[in-house]
């Protein structure tokens, strides 16, 4: 389900080489390639969905983008959340916007949606730490199979 290249590299050379089609992401400088199936891939429907239909409620400048990056400033990692919404006035104020639909900033972030799979330490710990020092205002992470429940008894 996912795969994890040896191979580190910068966020610019990850950004040139990454296969269209792949989701990519790239932590601390390692290529990780998921591919979501099954139950996660429903829940990940199901939420973007849900989501959708409440910014349209609401009449707000977002959308949820289908494959873009988050760009955590100051390291060479960017995520690929499984669900996140973009608030389209702050396009315009992103560097690497247009270039490789990429965003930095926190304002253009207002919420990120992991749903937990085999990866579930990503999710709860380096992601989690990298969205709150970027300051992305809400994350949620859907562990609906409790995968990471048991991290929880060890504090």
């Amino acid at each position: 389900m996912f795969k994890t290249l040896p191979k580190t590299t910068t966020f610019e050379y990850f950004l040139e080489r990454k296969p269209d089609g792949i989701i990519s992401e790239l932590h601390d400088r390692v290529i990780v390639e998921r591919q979501p199936i099954g139950e996660h891939e429903e829940m990940k429907g199901f939420l973007g969905g849900e989501v959708t239909v409440e910014l349209k409620r609401l009449n707000l400048p977002y959308f949820i983008p289908k494959q873009a990056l988050i760009k955590v400033t100051g390291r060479e990692s960017a995520y690929s959340p499984d669900v996140f919404v973009v608030n389209q006035k702050n396009l315009s104020s992103e560097p690497l916007g247009k270039k490789s639909s990429t965003v930095t900033q926190a304002a253009s972030v207002p919420l990120v949606i992991e749903v937990v799979s085999t990866n579930w330490q990503d999710d709860y710990a380096p992601k989690l730490v990298d969205y709150e020092i970027l300051g992305i205002p809400e994350y949620w992470i859907i562990d609906y199979l409790g995968l990471g429940g048991g991290m929880c008894s060890k504090f």
